[in-house]
């Protein structure tokens, strides 16, 4: 619920580069067993993770760039989708979605095998360090949206029964993903313990239209994500990491059914769309989620080397589709491809790992703080120059009642 000009090659139909490596209701926890976890003891020490307790991570610090966990005001989520005080919003829409979300076309889709224990075995080193590091940050992601979504779905009974039944079974979908990558971190001898992160992760309160922005783009970013890592390991199977990748064909369709819905939410909220400050929070949430995913992807360039993909390319293809999907239902985009754009997130890249390198260095603290505030200045003029720039002026669904999205 995160989370951003090469060549134009990129927008064509050609694969990335292949090079060969060196049931909702209960969110998994995973225990690994005592004997696993002896033997990998000395392993998770050797990756320098800390360790709750045996087989259990500590959650990884709070950043601008980890996943965060989300709150906003109920009541005025209760206002908002009120049909005694907004009897003109057209559910129609909402009830063909509704249709779809009963329907749990994923019901039966993940379901591990025998392959998934050996082949985390197999990955060690550096790869299984950063690996280890995707998943617990895809398990978070996931599951700040199950927590998001099932509180939306118990407040709204009432006020909205269709949306929050919605609600409630996409927070089943996100259990379900949560569940299933937290199983995949027990194939490497570790989980995180959800419970924990429930209780004493820090949210973030977004008001809900900003929650509506931020929601849609984390899903459908997530969807371009995953259907690109699936059709590029599809074209290379050689360079198949581990078995989970396998599914993400069918459960990115979860995050683009995700999607959908808050379009149509969108639609039943013209004022959100339709007037000058939209248009600029529009930009700035767009920018917000390339940004982060952007500069994310490559300080872990080493996890999509090891799946064959060139991370750059790969994070401009995402970040193309994903605006130009956007770009139906925001009033305003950036213009990504647009060639400055690139060179501004390419010098974003280039300040993010001089930060890096400061953070990591053993000077003082004193003179870390010092050294830092030039790059500051220089990734705020970078930002700015991003948000001043080209941009799009887009949204080509209608939102008058009568036009109608057919599912």
């Amino acid at each position: 619920m995160v989370s951003l000009m090469m060549s134009q090659g990129i927008l064509s139909s050609k694969p990335f580069a292949c090079r060969r490596p060196s049931s909702y209701h209960s969110v998994a926890h995973v225990s690994p067993s005592r004997r696993t976890l002896c033997k990998a003891a000395s392993s998770d020490e050797a990756l320098g993770f800390k360790m709750m307790r045996k087989g259990v991570k500590e959650a990884s610090a709070d950043t601008v760039l980890t996943p965060r966990f989300y709150t906003t005001d109920f009541d005025e989520m209760e206002r908002l989708f009120s049909l005694e005080l907004n009897p003109n919003i057209d559910m129609a829409e909402i009830e063909a979605c509704l249709r779809e979300f009963r329907t749990d076309y994923n019901q039966t889709h993940f379901v591990r095998n025998d392959s998934f224990k050996k082949a985390a075995d197999n990955v060690q080193g550096d790869v299984r360090k950063i690996f280890i590091e995707f998943l617990e940050r895809s398990c978070t992601a996931e599951f700040s949206g199950f927590l998001l979504y099932k509180e939306l779905g118990r407040r709204l009974k009432k006020t909205s029964p269709a949306v929050a039944e919605i609600f409630s079974l996409m927070s089943r979908d996100e259990a379900r993903h949560a569940g299933f990558i937290n199983k995949a971190m027990g194939d490497f001898n570790l989980a995180l313990d959800l419970g924990f992160l429930t209780k004493n992760r820090k949210y973030t309160f977004f008001k809900p239209k900003f929650i509506f922005y931020a929601t849609y783009l984390s899903e459908k970013i997530g969807y371009w994500r995953y259907i690109s890592i699936y059709r590029h390991l599809q074209r290379n199977p050689d360079c198949q990491l581990y078995p989970m990748f396998e599914y993400f064909e069918n459960w990115c369709q979860d995050e683009n059914r995700h999607g959908d819905f808050f379009t149509a939410i969108l639609k039943t909220q013209p004022a959100m769309i339709n007037d000058w400050q939209s248009r600029q929070w529009s930009k700035f949430f767009c920018l917000s989620v390339y940004v982060t995913m952007y500069l994310n992807d490559h300080q872990r360039d080493a996890f999509y080397s090891s799946l064959g993909m060139n991370t750059t390319q790969f994070n401009q293809h995402v970040i193309i589709e994903t605006n130009n999907t956007t770009a139906r239902i925001f009033p305003e985009v950036p213009d990504c491809e647009a060639a400055e754009f690139w060179a501004h997130m390419d010098k974003l890249v280039a300040l993010n790992s001089k930060l890096s390198d400061i953070g990591n260095s053993s000077a003082p603290q004193w003179q870390k703080n010092l050294q830092k505030v030039p790059i500051f200045q220089q990734f705020a003029w970078e930002i700015g120059a991003l948000f001043f720039g080209k941009s799009i002026k887009s949204g080509t669904y209608d939102t008058q009642p009568q036009t109608q999205l057919v599912y």
